[in-house]
């Protein structure tokens, strides 16, 4: 089975983890992102941009209150560069996981390890809140259109991790995906993926994907051992203080 790329998981998590609103400005289309993080609120090029372009898209952030930050995708590579000699530098890159659903077939967690709820149960949003995922980042999951699902996690008879899945087009993304830090190394993570992918089979995907920032070892270490495939990249540039 062909795996969905790098430029249609762009499309999925701009659709499973959306902007308060999104709007284009010469090359470039503008987020706001509601305080639901950088994911949300980083400007995009839609063509190739040049430098006298980059004022046009500093002033539409600034003019919403939101710091002055891009998304670098698999082919912007110009942009990276001109963004890199005014000043912006590299913030968060970021890996892109994706397997066939197919692939956790039979696999499945501990009885009551993993329970799907919609919407956000107060525990839920309680673990959120300890791992810094807050109000604006679960607003952006309310925005998600399609099938979407919480999952709350336990173990040792104790809440343990929350997570968020939405689909588009047949591709199931998983968000948001924390663990209570005394509830780490126990396989509750990867129960929780085994439990997220069933739920995104029953609703119509063929795919499950993720994206997890490269400083995270762990994140990647688990996602590596489950025989999910990288199939891409993205970091952000943000523009330096004074510069």
């Amino acid at each position: 089975m062909t795996l969905p790329d790098i430029h249609t998981l762009y499309e999925v998590l701009d659709n499973t983890w959306p902007a308060l609103r999104s709007f284009e400005t010469g090359p470039w289309r503008i987020r706001e992102g509601a305080g639901g993080g950088q994911r949300v609120s980083a400007t995009t090029a839609r063509q190739p941009a040049r430098a006298d372009a980059l004022a046009l898209a500093e002033a539409a952030m600034e003019a919403l209150g939101q710091p002055k930050l891009f998304m670098i995708r698999e082919g912007d590579e110009a942009l990276d560069a001109l963004l890199a000699a005014a000043g912006y530098v590299v913030h968060d890159p970021v890996t892109a996981y994706v397997a066939p659903v197919s692939l956790f077939e039979g696999k499945h967690p501990p009885r009551v390890c993993a329970l799907l709820a919609w919407e956000p149960l107060a525990i839920m949003r309680d673990i959120w809140a300890k791992g810094g995922i807050d109000a604006g980042r679960i607003a952006v999951m309310h925005r998600a259109k399609g099938p979407k699902t919480g999952l709350i996690g336990r173990l040792n008879d104790h809440p343990a991790a929350a997570a968020f899945c939405a689909i588009h087009k047949g591709v199931a993304m998983v968000h948001a995906l924390e663990v209570l830090p005394h509830q780490r190394q126990q396989n509750m993570g990867k129960y929780a993926m085994y439990e997220l992918a069933h739920w995104a089979a029953r609703n119509g995907a063929s795919h499950i994907s993720l994206v997890v920032t490269q400083a995270n070892a762990a994140g990647n270490a688990l996602y590596t051992s489950l025989g999910m495939t990288s199939v891409g990249q993205y970091h952000y540039r943000l523009k330096k203080e004074g510069s």
